[in-house]
């Protein structure tokens, strides 16, 4: 009987460390993982009008790497070629001009169909 106890103490001893674990997960560190996808961003923004929903399928929650124009800059966001919004944890640096070439890394967290606009976090300059 006293084994019984002991084998289902442990058992959700088990489960609940492993509960733990998944629920508590280290955040990710996108500067450091590998890029699945390096883009332009004409060719994904192209992907992503002409098939929204597979491109998102294929894209979300991704690590990328994305070189364009740069169009628009503000304090902690820039734009690439019109389609690409991209989000920086980071006051970004003011020696950037607009219409320069750069590339970025983020991941992707969707895509905004009322501005045709791919969203991308977490991201910093590369070049």
């Amino acid at each position: 009987m006293k084994s019984k106890l002991f084998l289902g103490i442990g058992l959700v001893l088990v489960l609940a460390i492993f509960s733990y674990n998944f629920i508590y997960q280290d955040h990710r560190n996108i500067e450091t993982e590998l890029a699945e996808f390096t883009l332009d961003s004409k060719e994904i923004a192209d992907q992503f009008l002409k098939d929204p929903v597979a491109s998102e399928k294929k894209y979300l929650n991704k690590t990328i790497e994305i070189e364009g124009d740069l169009t628009q800059i503000r304090d902690r966001d820039l734009t690439l070629g019109e389609h690409v919004f991209c989000q920086f944890n980071e006051p970004i640096a003011d020696d950037l001009k607009s219409q320069s070439r750069i590339k970025i890394k983020g991941r992707c967290i969707g895509y905004d169909d009322l501005l045709e606009q791919i969203k991308i976090d977490q991201a910093y300059i590369i070049y």
